[in-house]
């Protein structure tokens, strides 16, 4: 894949309609990857580090739904959800579980392609008003235990306020998930959980963090994250 096309992650097992459907997309200047297999979507989205998910609903191994389910625990950038069901249900529990969009099959190319362009241009707009509302807003109260961002409160969970204010107090130190997780959860990292993970995925959600261009919370390869302390 090009670093300066857009990227797409296309799950879909229908290999016509796969190759139909990226074929298109790539004419208009994306780059697409396609997976088959839902059982190897998150892996592929993890490793691609994608703009925007197309995801089908029914796939082997593991359905749409859940997919978008456990996307939504880091992934923060548009999901467009894709189904041959008839009827409102899974609609509804898809964008419940976080999906940005959906279609229905058969899939008018022109469509999705609309689609697509509009969930991208509206996670670029969101991204710039986070730029825009300035990063030096952050409280942190470690008496009444409440974070607060431009003068709002953050709803955090206990455990996201004590790895956010751990974070905090740490600013500009790289830290390891070995690290966050004695120090915060007081339990040792084995190398294959992802709590540290999944608790910095959702405060990035509450503070509005852009993942492609993080301005709170950075991920540092092969070591774990850091955290950015803005001058007031």
């Amino acid at each position: 894949m090009s670093t300066s096309a857009t990227r797409i992650v296309l799950v879909e097992d229908d290999e016509e309609l796969a190759e139909l459907v990226a074929e298109y997309l790539r004419d208009s200047d994306f780059d697409v990857e396609i997976i088959a297999d839902g059982g190897l979507a998150e892996e592929a989205i993890r490793s691609t580090d994608p703009d925007l998910v197309i995801l089908d609903l029914m796939l082997p191994n593991k359905d749409g739904l859940q997919i978008c389910r456990d996307l939504r625990t880091w992934f923060h950038k548009p999901v467009l959800l894709l189904t041959a069901r008839s009827g409102w249900v899974d609609e509804i529990v898809g964008l419940e579980l976080g999906a940005d969009d959906y279609l229905g099959k058969p899939v008018e190319p022109r469509l999705l392609l609309a689609r697509v362009r509009t969930l991208l241009r509206r996670s670029e707009l969101l991204a710039s008003r986070t730029t825009a509302e300035g990063a030096s807003k952050l409280r942190i109260d470690p008496v009444s235990r409440v974070a607060s961002l431009g003068g709002k409160e953050l709803d955090l969970t206990d455990a996201e306020f004590d790895l956010l204010a751990y974070l905090k107090e740490h600013a500009g130190e790289q830290l390891s998930r070995d690290t966050l997780s004695r120090e915060v959860c007081q339990t040792d990292y084995d190398g294959l959980g992802r709590t540290i993970d999944v608790r910095i995925g959702r405060l990035r959600t509450k503070l509005g963090d852009y993942a492609k261009k993080p301005k709170w919370i950075k991920s540092v390869r092969g070591v774990g994250y850091l955290f950015v302390e803005h001058e007031e």
